[in-house]
């Protein structure tokens, strides 16, 4: 194999922790029908990612490479590919599970999971926004359905997702609750969050009332609790895909919805988020990065939980 066919990528052999993750060179990947190979310039870092590393969930064991969020330059397209072209630069969410692959230099993916990347953004930046950015997207626009004058509380508002969802909430006119440790509160008032809640000190399920929709990426348990803040109708949408606790049976007692939520690629909803950047509504708080052979450390930092925004890997 010729080096010019190969690239550096970050893989396992075994499920576990940061350790596990070692620097290989892989075959370069080709672009098939409909799909774009992308140059990365930088990729993004979810709980998906680490919980992933260390646990079985919905990809074969490994080895494999992981990471969905994707900024770079298309270096070839496949056969009928018409929405971009060799330079262009996009940014956007491999198809979530089994489209995985961002740590690397090069990755292959569905023309239309990507979209262009705003000019003031650099690939940095870009990259923290898809997965986060669509996730909230598709849990207020498209689940939801908030409209202006609407209350949603948010929890673990300060994370990557959260202060997302703060902003998309924000530009669609709703009155924002969200929890988060009373040090990041400021951070949230800057984003937009009209209420803030210490959830160390506050139990939002005795205290918030008449909230239209609730956000909850924590637990069933933080779930169940937080059913009592909706006003009858009202919706709660987790980001537990599946969990120990019957969320529709106990929202239904309640006189409320709960529905559970998984992340789809989704071109419309990355073109809809590059337009409220380009307006000025949605930027990433970036926590750190990272050169893509310290992508362990990377991982490790971000289980600790204590990052305000997003963790990104670079790549040269």
């Amino acid at each position: 194999m010729s080096e010019a066919n190969t690239m550096r990528a970050i893989s396992q052999n075994t499920l576990g922790g940061p350790e596990v993750l070692t620097e290989v060179h892989l075959p370069r990947p080709v672009p098939g029908p409909g799909e774009v190979l992308i140059k990365v310039r930088a990729a993004g870092i979810n709980p998906t990612d680490w919980k992933h590393r260390a646990i079985r969930v919905f990809l074969p064991d490994p080895p494999f490479v992981l990471g969905w969020d994707v900024s770079g330059e298309v270096a070839e397209t496949g056969v009928g590919v018409t929405l971009f072209q060799p330079g262009d630069e996009v940014f956007g969410m491999l198809p979530y599970p089994d489209g995985h692959g961002a740590f690397a230099e090069y990755v292959v993916g569905p023309a239309r999971a990507f979209a262009r990347k705003p000019a003031g953004l650099d690939h940095v930046q870009a990259a923290a926004i898809p997965l986060a950015a669509l996730t909230a997207w598709q849990a207020l626009v498209d689940t939801a359905g908030l409209q202006a004058g609407q209350r949603v509380l948010i929890h673990a508002a300060a994370g990557g997702v959260g202060h997302f969802a703060v902003q998309i909430a924000k530009a669609l006119g709703a009155y924002v609750i969200g929890t988060a440790s009373a040090a990041n509160h400021d951070f949230l008032r800057n984003i937009g969050v009209d209420e803030p809640i210490d959830y160390r000190t506050t139990d939002v399920g005795e205290t918030v009332r008449d909230v239209d929709v609730v956000f909850d990426m924590i637990d069933d348990e933080n779930s169940v609790r937080s059913l009592r803040t909706l006003r009858p109708g009202g919706l709660l949408v987790t980001l537990r895909a599946m969990g120990p606790v019957d969320l529709a049976a106990a929202a239904e007692q309640l006189g409320v919805r709960a529905l559970r939520l998984l992340v789809e690629d989704d071109h419309a909803g990355m073109v809809a988020i590059a337009e409220l950047v380009e307006s000025g509504a949605l930027r990433p708080t970036v926590a750190g990065t990272f050169p893509l052979a310290d992508a362990a450390k990377a991982h490790a930092l971000g289980e600790t939980g204590r990052t305000v925004g997003k963790l990104v890997i670079t790549v040269a």
